[in-house]
């Protein structure tokens, strides 16, 4: 019979809500990440970890804003967000850019001044083969 199995029975817990489903996400500032579900139910899902380096300046660049760690910065520690010096989480806020259009708009009128001359040469060179193909006639 079956009393050499292991019991599968699991427990449920009922808590009085409806079921629900993942409607959205809010972080906060500690870098906990709440659902909030169909049936208004707010859930905390997640928590985000913040890096930091003994020495960030010996980070290695790779890009943009992508860094990676090197035998320079150290080894990585993890913590939570505004908690023993790891900085804050600002959700909702969106980062300045950090482009300086005093520099792209300058590259920018270069790039279309050569296109300009380039265009110029291209009228001229097919002038002149206008003009030998007349010549020949």
């Amino acid at each position: 019979t079956q009393y050499a199995n292991d019991m599968d029975a699991k427990p449920y817990a009922l808590d009085g809500n409806t079921s629900g489903k993942l409607e959205g996400y809010a972080i906060d500032a500690s870098g906990t990440v709440v659902g909030i579900f169909s049936n208004g139910e707010m859930k905390e899902l997640a928590q985000l970890m913040l890096a930091k380096f003994d020495n960030p300046m010996g980070l290695q660049k790779m890009g943009g804003n992508l860094f990676i760690e090197s035998r320079n910065s150290g080894e990585p520690q993890y913590g939570v967000a505004a908690s023993g010096g790891y900085g804050t989480i600002a959700p909702g806020t969106l980062e300045m850019s950090n482009v300086d259009l005093s520099m792209e708009f300058t590259e920018m009128i270069t790039t279309q001044r050569g296109f300009q001359a380039n265009s110029r040469i291209i009228t001229a060179s097919d002038e002149m083969l206008q003009e030998l193909v007349n010549l020949k006639r």
